[in-house]
């Protein structure tokens, strides 16, 4: 079986990664508070508001995949790319003896 290619043991929570669960939390939360658009007011070219909504969704969605997806790549490049050796660190806080 082959091996995986080693990546950086970076934290496993960063910024990038907040971004990218709410990019796929938001329309699970949009659809599901039906509350917040169970009604018909206001109508967009005489489509009620409950359907125009949801449709517009659909679209929200796909480009918040989309980048989600692509801050996932740009992610996994950087875990992947080779960091620059670490200089040794000293104990005693000074230069050496």
């Amino acid at each position: 079986m082959s091996q995986a290619p080693p990546t950086s043991s970076g934290p496993v929570v960063t910024p990038t990664r907040v971004v990218i669960g709410l990019c796929l939390v938001a329309p699970f939360v949009a659809m599901l508070w039906v509350g917040s658009y169970a009604r018909t007011d206001p109508a967009f070219i005489g489509i009620p508001f409950f359907y125009w909504y949801q449709m517009a969704w659909v679209l929200i969605s796909t480009v918040l995949t989309m980048t989600a997806y692509q801050l996932w790549r740009r992610d996994q490049r950087a875990r992947r790319a080779p960091h620059p050796p670490r200089a040794p660190h000293s104990p005693e806080g000074g230069a050496g003896r």
